[in-house]
């Protein structure tokens, strides 16, 4: 089993050396989720796959913030994020940059996300949803592709921290040779 590391032997990136690391080519955009606890792990997930930035739109708080700080224990100091009013505008300008929109979403013509692929020439935006009515529709259509996590019970959803934690591990495992 071996003994449980310390944090000082973990060799963790202070704050200023994660500013200046490459980062996985995404960027998350939280559509007006209203959990202040499911930002801040929206955050803490996000620096720990080094991601490179966090859209925050709508309702979503942003930091400074006692209840993001709760779960996101600094990582609101680490991650670069904006607000925008409306999530479509978010969309637009990452479409401008060069960036593939994609909503996590189940609809008529989602994919699974054990069957999607990712390019490592390709950046990436992932749109995840309000905790109760998912990410809306007009972001739904102004997305290249909406990709929906497998799902085998009776729940029709998952809550939107543990989707972001799955989807970015899933893409880490495939484009984590960019951070080298």
């Amino acid at each position: 089993m071996g003994r449980k590391l310390q944090n000082s032997e973990l060799n963790r990136l202070s704050i200023e050396e994660f500013k200046q690391s490459p980062k996985l080519p995404v960027i998350i955009v939280l559509d007006n989720v209203r959990s202040q606890h499911n930002i801040g792990a929206a955050f803490r997930t996000s620096d720990a796959f080094r991601i490179e930035s966090i859209f925050l739109c709508g309702i979503s708080s942003t930091p400074p913030n006692s209840e993001i700080h709760k779960s996101a224990l600094g990582a609101e100091d680490s991650v670069d994020w904006q607000y925008f009013e409306n999530a479509v505008d978010a969309i637009n300008i990452l479409k401008k940059n060069g960036y593939k929109i994609i909503s996590i979403e189940q609809t008529e013509d989602s994919i699974m996300l054990n069957n999607f692929l990712p390019d490592n020439d390709k950046k990436y935006a992932f749109v995840f949803g309000n905790e109760v009515r998912g990410v809306s529709q007009p972001v739904v259509d102004a997305s290249d592709l909406c990709i929906e996590i497998p799902q085998e019970g009776t729940k029709h959803s998952l809550n939107v921290s543990v989707s972001i934690g799955i989807v970015l591990w899933e893409f880490y495992k495939n484009l984590k040779s960019v951070l080298s």
